[in-house]
């Protein structure tokens, strides 16, 4: 299947200093404004993969770095992925790869945050049958200059780190080659990271894209233009959320035209809860991988095991239409 990369048209949007503190790191209070109102375009009414069976095992994890580079805009990159041997345990600097060609994930950290702020959740996502490549962006990471309006360039970061991962794939001698499946991938990101991945399926769309992971994300500066085949959207926002408020992020949501869900984490942050408490973790990993199994394997018996992840302990609601 042919998928063209559609150019980004960022420079006239505008966005405002309302992700300020997009980091797990606790930071000031910021009430975004509503996001600027875009035409509608049209989708096409179903996913775009076949159907087919996830791995039914978790995986040993690789990880490595890439050195990526994009017209001067530094982009290390890091990979998580599955790794022949035996699963458990931490994450092993450049094992091999495990037999079997893997779909790909795209991941944006927030404004502040570094890929490995988010390791726990990546890791499994890779012990699961994925490979994550989670770019260091050169102005929202931790110890760059914070400049939140350089998130409107990062949609077109991620498509070439994009690029750069797939061709791992047909390069001779990678330990990626023949492991990688370009017909199966989806970009996830928090907080100014959740920006740019709605930016992927709005005014800078990836056409390869066939679905989405919004951790408390909002469409201030890329709109709710969701354009191109339909790609299922997750989104996971805590509705304490002191950064991001919990009603921008739902406003996003409401727009997707697609297949969707939102998982609401009632007692939820910015970030914190998510990704540092057990319990919550547990419920967002699991929701998000049986999602990502079903919109990237094709995997029906994921898509029935959701509800019942999203909804274990009485930690989150879900809003479910899938």
């Amino acid at each position: 299947m042919s998928r063209r990369v559609t150019p980004a048209l960022l420079a006239s949007a505008v966005l405002m200093a309302g992700l300020v503190g997009c980091s797990t790191q606790t930071r000031p209070s910021q009430h975004a404004p509503a996001p600027p109102v875009e035409p509608k375009a049209a989708a096409t009414p179903t996913p775009q993969v076949a159907a087919s069976r996830a791995p039914q095992h978790t995986f040993a994890v690789g990880v490595r770095q890439l050195k990526l580079n994009r017209n001067g805009r530094a982009l290390p990159t890091t990979l998580w992925y599955p790794a022949a041997g035996q699963s458990g345990g931490a994450a092993r600097r450049s094992a091999a790869a495990a037999e079997g060609r893997f779909p790909v994930v795209m991941f944006s950290h927030g404004l502040g945050g570094r890929p490995d702020d988010y390791a726990t959740l990546l890791t499994r996502w890779a012990a699961a049958g994925f490979v994550v490549a989670a770019p260091a962006f050169p102005h929202t990471s931790a110890g760059a200059d914070n400049n939140v309006l350089d998130v409107l360039n990062q949609p077109a970061d991620v498509s070439y780190a994009l690029d750069r991962v797939l061709a791992l794939g047909t390069t001779a001698d990678d330990p990626l080659r023949g492991r990688l499946d370009g017909e199966r991938v989806a970009a996830a990101g928090h907080s100014a990271g959740g920006v740019t991945t709605i930016g992927l399926f709005t005014i800078a769309r990836d056409e390869r894209l066939d679905a989405g992971v919004v951790f408390a994300g909002t469409a201030l500066g890329v709109g709710t233009a969701f354009a191109g085949a339909a790609a299922p959207q997750l989104f996971v926002h805590g509705e304490l959320d002191e950064v991001v408020e919990y009603a921008a992020g739902k406003a996003a949501y409401d727009k997707v035209p697609w297949p969707k869900a939102m998982l609401s984490l009632p007692n939820g942050d910015h970030g914190r809860t998510m990704l540092k408490d057990k319990a919550a973790l547990r419920v967002v990993s699991d929701t998000s991988v049986e999602f990502l199994r079903w919109s990237l394997y094709g995997d029906a018996a994921a898509k029935k095991r959701i509800p019942t992840d999203a909804t274990r302990g009485d930690i989150a609601t879900f809003d479910d239409h899938l």
